[in-house]
């Protein structure tokens, strides 16, 4: 069984676009990225798949399926031969290709005040500015009480948060998930961060839910798909050497496994820019009525994909429910991070938008940086396409988490992106290399989050 893409269609829908030249500039743009990428990425699963001679998917024996289910909850103590696997791509991998994302039509002229920017990425997207930013997240105004705010020149923080949780647990008592929406605008506290979450992605962990669960579970133990190789080796990559996620390696393997069989994520697909890969049935490829996808959810796995899941674990501990959570956030938010598209929340306009932000706000720290060589979006690309995650301490990643859910966007990790790089100017100013550069910026971890937030957006820049 082999994937394949279907170029003819792509072909087609190429030329289809290039007739209609100017009428959909970004749809273009899109497609033909997309297309080149997405090939890419096949191209480098089959090229494992016949190397490593390993089928993209077969049936377990009967004594495998025993030995997997009896170790279903220690899977962590396995120690595969992982070293002939290597990651599909790497974050890294895929700023390379947005990097060369061009526009054509305006690189004729059409926005001539978009030369000005002069940043990794060359798409001309509307981002917004920081008077527009303040409007959009005015709940982190500086008289706005905050959880994560430990100095508040308006309200002692004991007295706000002792009201926020009361307030809390009403929104919770009414379970109306609008209010919780705006409720964790300002922050949630710790106890009520798990329901709340919940409340707002509609997450009840029903017993049907569990129920499919056990089914995803049960796909699980019955076939063994290449990808899963690819996920162990990510957890090990990652997650388990990490001082705050490791001891949750059982349960990622568990959530990323079942995920990856789950073909009700396919449904994110109608809005989502990407197309979900295709496998064959050998000889018969091409043909339609023999295309599966593969994997079934049509998500194939990156470097660095298993930490999506890993905060949650801090939060969920009942499998079926983390597992709903983790799908919920994927297919509203995460999605976005790793696909080619101009949605305001997409890695392209959140790349974008940091490197607006940086150039005209901290004009000299960005011309600094460039003319070293130390293009600020190479060091934090792998920060925005992990939502933060595995780069700040646990506590302040959830407080930032409150706000994408809050807020129902990711721009949230452009500003933060931005702000860090402006806390850390001074030192930023004296390098003279990326290394140098990038070594700055190395440990996030002991960074505030609300603090970097507010100041950058609603203190230090007019």
């Amino acid at each position: 069984m082999m994937l394949e893409q279907d170029t003819g269609l792509s072909l087609a829908i190429a030329q289809i676009v290039q007739r209609l030249k100017g009428s959909s500039l970004h749809s273009q743009l899109e497609r033909q990225a997309r297309g080149s990428w997405e090939k890419r990425i096949l191209k480098s699963l089959n090229s494992m798949c016949t190397e490593l001679s390993i089928p993209l998917a077969r049936k377990r024996p009967i004594g495998e399926q025993k030995e997997l289910l009896n170790k279903w909850n220690e899977m962590g103590t396995d120690e595969p031969d992982l070293s002939l696997f290597r990651p599909v791509y790497a974050p890294k991998d895929f700023l390379e290709v947005l990097m060369n994302l061009r526009n054509p039509n305006y690189e004729n002229g059409d926005q001539p005040s978009f030369r000005n920017h002069l940043g990794l990425i060359q798409v001309p997207l509307k981002v917004k500015d920081i008077p527009e930013l303040k409007d959009s997240f005015s709940e982190l105004g500086l008289n706005t009480g905050q959880l994560g705010i430990d100095d508040s020149t308006q309200v002692p923080p004991e007295l706000f948060e002792n009201e926020h949780v009361r307030v809390g647990q009403t929104v919770l008592t009414e379970q109306d998930s609008a209010a919780a929406q705006q409720y964790v605008r300002q922050g949630c506290p710790t106890a009520l961060r798990a329901e709340l979450w919940a409340l707002i992605l509609n997450i009840s962990n029903q017993p049907e839910d569990i129920l499919y669960y056990e089914q995803l579970k049960s796909n699980v133990i019955q076939h063994d798909l290449l990808v899963d190789s690819l996920i162990y080796k990510d957890v090990k990559l990652t997650a388990s050497n990490d001082d705050y996620y490791f001891v949750f390696e059982d349960y990622l393997y568990q959530v990323l496994l079942c995920f990856s069989r789950d073909t009700s994520v396919l449904e994110h697909f109608s809005y989502n820019s990407a197309t979900p890969p295709k496998s064959y049935i050998r000889g018969k490829l091409g043909m339609e009525e023999y295309a599966v996808f593969y994997p079934p959810n049509g998500v194939i796995p990156f470097h660095g994909f298993s930490m999506y899941v890993a905060p949650l674990c801090f939060l969920y501990h009942e499998p079926s429910k983390l597992y709903q959570i983790f799908r919920e956030m994927y297919v509203r938010f995460f999605f976005r991070l790793h696909s080619i598209s101009s949605h305001p929340s997409g890695i392209v306009s959140l790349c974008l938008l940091f490197e607006t932000l940086l150039q005209t706000h901290l004009p000299q720290l960005f011309y600094h940086l460039r003319e070293i060589g130390a293009q600020p979006l190479r060091i934090s690309f792998k920060w925005m396409v992990r939502a933060f995650s595995g780069y700040l301490a646990t506590d302040q990643l959830l407080l930032l988490w409150d706000r994408i859910l809050g807020y129902n966007s990711l721009e949230i990790l452009a500003v933060l992106a931005a702000a860090v790089f402006a806390f850390r100017a001074v030192n930023l100013m004296e390098v003279t290399s990326l290394a140098a550069a990038e070594a700055v910026l190395a440990d996030l971890s002991t960074l505030k989050v609300m603090p970097l937030l507010q100041i950058f957006l609603f203190a230090t820049v007019t």
